[in-house]
């Protein structure tokens, strides 16, 4: 725990002892981003009461008193109709540590520069406790240190994905790669996915992941860590190729999740399954990526630009072949054994993924027929990235700022430019008279499996893309905004990333921190968030949808981590601490 969040802690607890001795507003009540805030940023915090006449705020040290205010606005929330007050200290600039008073109760917040580098090189450095294969070693991760596991380098090719060169029961290797989330399987849907997204914030800002470095194995090197942990993914989704084909399999899996143990302890067979046109493409479309960004850094991967680029064509030849080979988990189940019953990541709808794969192509290679794939299978309008929709990874590689383009490009990445924009306009209104003061998190269906990273965060991340096409600090100030409400200013008062903030996630649904026999959870892991649907039975605190969140070692549904999350959170953290002098 570092010494920022024991602060935090410390000063949290005195607090609410205090207000609850005195029957004074709890300072749970009072939410804020528990991270802090930048100099010039806007800040707010919100109140779960509407009996807030003024606000002070002191110097943390000496307890002078630094700023005196009103209530800026009050709104009442759609589901326990509730009556929230907006607090508005944007005045304070100067960095230090500070009191925020509201009817005789005080919180802490803290005003600095780089306030989400720490968040920014955690999230990053998490996938490096995902890594599979090998040991995961003191230096690098203290005391979440643990031996290699799963070397994958006797996988078993599934009846449903046999082959005539490949039959069932053939053994393959297929090492290295990321757990995807709190199981311990390797999916490469989510994992090109992941991949894609972190790249292209990458691509945003290249001298910003230059100087970052987050001790991992490969720090060393000439290459920016990011890519050396997006390599070590890359390599294993190579050997996930078929090469007889260039088809991809669509995960390696044990037929069903293991239990809640250490992975040397695992002892199920683990096997590549049916080849899918979903997984060809989000393969296709992450291997040109990287090839691009690879490409430099002949020194540290001799070959892997050109290697990845050949596979990214090869597999795209399959998909084109192949385009309804979709994998339906349940109907293969009927026919093969043993049946799978992992996660399925399922979906029956490709286009978005040959836009994706064409768009990238087309980018790397300059070949006009992945142009005309890209421009017929463009989307009608801007959807924020997730696994099951992919088009914003493809819209995102056309608006890159800098981007070469011809006349002919520069007329299709206009349109959708204006389709960012259409979205990004309807993103933010009404924010700033909103519960929570932000863009995210004010209608029931922003609240679903994984809501802060494919909601929130994801959605904050498009805000950043409308911000540099446009110019419009608005996009970017709410964007902002969806970081502190994923950092503590919500309904629920936690800041949902392990190991981070004065109230954060403690019993994740994480098979490698509930095995560690380690108190805190592995830091930097962004949980799924609030999930009306509950499908895991556990029990809730609330069912509003906001509120809808369980800190129970059981609660998949809400408390889960998981590597696509993990990537919004790289992604967003990353960006904004990269913006934040704008």
């Amino acid at each position: 725990m570092n010494q920022k969040h024991l602060w935090l802690v410390g000063i949290c607890s005195i607090f609410a002892a205090c207000s609850t001795s005195t029957g004074k507003l709890p300072a749970e009540s009072i939410r804020v981003n528990q991270l802090g805030y930048y100099p010039l940023q806007e800040k707010v915090a919100v109140v779960d009461s509407a009996l807030v006449e003024q606000f002070t705020i002191a110097d943390a040290t000496s307890g002078k008193e630094v700023l005196k205010g009103k209530g800026k606005s009050t709104a009442v929330s759609e589901w326990p109709g509730k009556t929230r007050t907006t607090l508005d200290f944007s005045e304070i600039v100067t960095p230090g540590k500070y009191l925020l008073e509201v009817n005789g109760t005080s919180v802490p917040f803290e005003v600095k520069d780089k306030v989400l580098a720490p968040l920014a090189d955690a999230a990053l450095k998490a996938f490096y406790y995902q890594r599979t294969g090998m040991p995961i070693e003191e230096q690098y991760a203290g005391k979440w240190n643990r031996p290699a596991g799963h070397p994958d380098n006797k996988v078993m090719v599934h009846p449903n994905a046999a082959s005539p060169q490949r039959p069932a029961g053939t053994i393959i290797s297929s090492p290295k790669g990321w757990y995807d989330a709190g199981d311990y399987n390797k999916y490469i849907v989510n994992s090109a996915y992941s991949i894609g997204l972190m790249q292209s914030i990458y691509e945003l800002f290249p001298d910003y992941f230059a100087r970052q470095s987050v001790n991992i194995p490969e720090s060393a090197n000439t290459t920016p860590d990011l890519l050396d942990e997006m390599y070590y993914n890359l390599d294993w989704m190579l050997t996930m190729q078929d090469p007889s084909d260039g088809g991809v399999y669509h995960k390696l899996t044990t037929p069903s999740f293991e239990g809640f143990i250490k992975p040397i302890d695992c002892k199920q067979q683990r096997y590549v399954v049916k080849k899918s046109v979903m997984a060809t493409l989000d393969f296709a479309a992450a291997m040109a990526q990287a090839s691009r960004l690879f490409a430099p850094y002949e020194e540290d991967y001799p070959g892997f630009s050109k290697r990845a680029i050949a596979a990214a064509e090869k597999a795209y030849l399959w998909a084109k072949k192949n385009p309804e080979a979709y994998y339906e988990q349940d109907k293969l189940n009927k026919e093969y054994q043993p049946a799978v019953t992992t996660g399925a990541y399922g979906d029956n709808k490709a286009d978005d993924e040959f836009f994706w794969a064409a768009t990238e192509l087309y980018l790397t290679t300059g070949k006009a027929a992945y142009r005309e794939d890209a421009t017929t299978k463009a989307p009608e309008t801007f959807q924020t990235p997730g696994w099951p929709s992919v088009s914003a990874l493809g819209v995102f590689a056309w608006l890159q700022p800098g981007r070469e383009l011809n006349d002919a490009d520069r007329t299709f990445a206009g349109l959708l430019k204006e389709k960012l924009l259409t979205y990004s306009e309807a993103a933010i209104s009404g924010a700033d008279t909103s519960s929570f003061h932000s863009p995210y998190g004010n209608k029931a269906k922003d609240f679903f499996w994984g809501c802060i990273a494919e909601g929130c965060a994801n959605q904050g991340i498009s805000l950043i893309y409308a911000y540099l096409q446009s110019g419009n600090k608005d996009y970017l100030a709410n964007a902002y905004r969806n970081s502190d409400y994923m950092l503590g200013r919500n309904a629920t008062g936690y800041c949902y990333v392990t190991g981070f903030g004065s109230k954060s996630p403690m019993n994740p649904h994480h098979r490698l921190a509930a095995s560690d026999a380690i108190e805190e959870p592995i830091p930097g892991f962004l949980v799924g968030g609030p999930n009306p649907g509950q499908q895991d039975k556990v029990a809730y605190a609330s069912n509003y949808p906001d509120e809808s969140y369980s800190d129970t070692e059981p609660s998949y549904a809400s408390n889960e981590i998981a590597i696509n999350w993990n990537a919004a959170l790289v992604g967003l953290a990353s960006a904004l601490d990269a913006l934040s002098g704008k």
